[in-house]
């Protein structure tokens, strides 16, 4: 088989790459996905009640970037969704991020938004020098709204207690000193009409672009002669873990039917010191459907097989260097994505990232 781009991947990366690259119609472009479905971690699919879930936790995509809102806007129309979680702290369902209503319904007070600053300054730990994630939060929020929010949660997510970890972890704690309790503000939020899965069926819509899945691209690349690969997949399998395997932290999901029309509160609600799993997300509250059944999804992180985050520390960025420096010196191979750059994207980094490469290099 003779392509002019081989593409490893069919997630929100490579579907850019091979969409921006099929606008010439003399490319030919393989995609191969070792999955059974493209979109990558933003898959959707209609489950047994017909509702819509996020199969890989929810995906809300939201982004400053009008650029990038434009050219996912040719493949979705979008439904205007504002995202907002709760966290379950001392009996009660409180505003996350934590805002004016989140001090005020946590401690029964009725602060302003200048009061807050000071109750927020008169928390805070001195702590010198800065050596972990723990002392990140004590200096910044104090102990109390540390070891309600973040200890316990950040512990379940990573599985090692923050002062274990990295300061790159918790590199801050964010306040919002007003009653907006939005979880994001970015000026485009939404999700797709019709669902992420078909949005990327859109995108490589076209006679030029070939996919093949339930592949790895390792099986079959010596019988495909390509001009340039674009690889999406983890950087340390491409070399065959020469140097060691990266550590990656996982997801295990739970779904759970229920037969009521509402379960809890909000679209997601996050546990951060009750139960072993994180957060519980339910999908008609991000999607609008209407019905007499519901289904969430229960998080579980743990150190499974399938990589969802990068591990943030200094030990495993030095380890993802090495990759980096064989990987830079690659002539014919463009390394992109959270995997092949061992980091975390939102879902508009990874299409804005696609197309600045596309625009700044000849491919």
């Amino acid at each position: 088989m003779k392509v002019n781009y081989l593409i490893v991947g069919a997630g929100l990366t490579g579907l850019t790459f091979a969409n921006l690259l099929a606008q010439n119609e003399n490319n030919k472009i393989l995609i191969i996905e070792k999955r059974h479905h493209i979109g990558g971690n933003a898959y959707d699919s209609y489950n047994a009640n017909h509702i819509l879930i996020h199969n890989y936790g929810p995906h809300i995509f939201h982004t400053n970037n009008q650029t990038v809102w434009d050219y996912l806007s040719q493949f979705t129309e979008w439904c205007d969704y504002q995202h907002r979680v709760l966290s379950f702290v001392d009996g009660q369902f409180i505003p996350m991020p934590i805002t004016l209503e989140t001090i005020n319904q946590l401690y029964n007070t009725n602060l302003s938004q200048f009061e807050m600053v000071d109750f927020i300054e008169s928390q805070k730990e001195s702590v010198a020098p800065i050596k972990n994630s723990e002392d990140v939060a004590l200096n910044n929020a104090g102990r109390d709204i540390y070891e309600k929010f973040f200890m316990n949660y950040t512990t379940k997510q990573w599985g090692v207690a923050p002062s274990e970890l990295d300061p790159a972890v918790i590199s801050r704690i964010p306040f919002r000193f007003n009653r907006d309790t939005r979880y994001f503000t970015d000026r485009y939020q939404g999700v797709p009409k019709a669902g992420y899965t078909k949005m990327c069926e859109q995108m490589i819509d076209r006679p030029n672009i070939k996919v093949m899945l339930n592949t790895d691209y390792k099986e079959v690349r010596d019988a495909i002669d390509y001009d340039k690969m674009i690889y999406t997949g983890p950087i340390d399998y491409f070399y065959d873990h020469q140097f060691g395997k990266l550590k990656y932290r996982s997801v295990r999901f739970e779904m759970e039917d229920h037969d009521c029309e509402s379960f809890q509160k909000a679209a997601v609600v996050n546990y951060p010191n009750d139960y072993d799993f994180t957060r519980i997300t339910e999908y008609k509250k991000i999607t609008g459907q209407q019905g007499r059944k519901t289904t969430i999804m229960k998080e579980f992180p743990c150190d499974g097989e399938e990589p969802f985050y990068p591990f943030p520390t200094k030990e495993w960025q030095e380890l993802y260097l090495l990759y980096k420096a064989k990987a830079d010196a690659e002539e014919n191979v463009i390394f992109a994505g959270r995997l092949a750059e061992y980091r975390y994207y939102n879902m508009d980094a990874v299409v804005d990232q696609a197309m600045r490469f596309f625009e700044m290099r000849s491919l």
